[in-house]
């Protein structure tokens, strides 16, 4: 059964992330790639200390967010995890 089904988004409201601009995890246009590394890991930081990165990166993957870090992991980790996520259901 899916997070939002379950849960709908009650988890919200236990984020760390909730003290904390957007911008940590979502970035502005025009930050260099050191820049955006540096930002993604302070809000990876803030991911590690959070109650709710579960839930918060099934919702992730479930609406199938593009952009931003969810869960602690960024939209390329998202990705891959959902990449061998299908590759293990077509093995089983």
């Amino acid at each position: 059964m899916s997070v939002m089904d379950t849960e709908t988004l009650d988890w919200q409201d236990s984020a760390a992330c909730r003290e904390h601009s957007n911008l940590l995890f979502f970035g502005e246009e025009g930050e260099s790639e050191l820049e955006k590394q540096a930002r993604e890991a302070r809000a990876k930081g803030v991911c590690a200390r959070c109650p709710v990165t579960e839930p918060c990166l099934e919702f992730a993957m479930e609406t199938n967010q593009k952009y931003g870090i969810w869960g602690g992991l960024t939209d390329k980790e998202r990705a891959s995890l959902k990449r061998r996520r299908a590759r293990a259901r077509r093995a089983s």
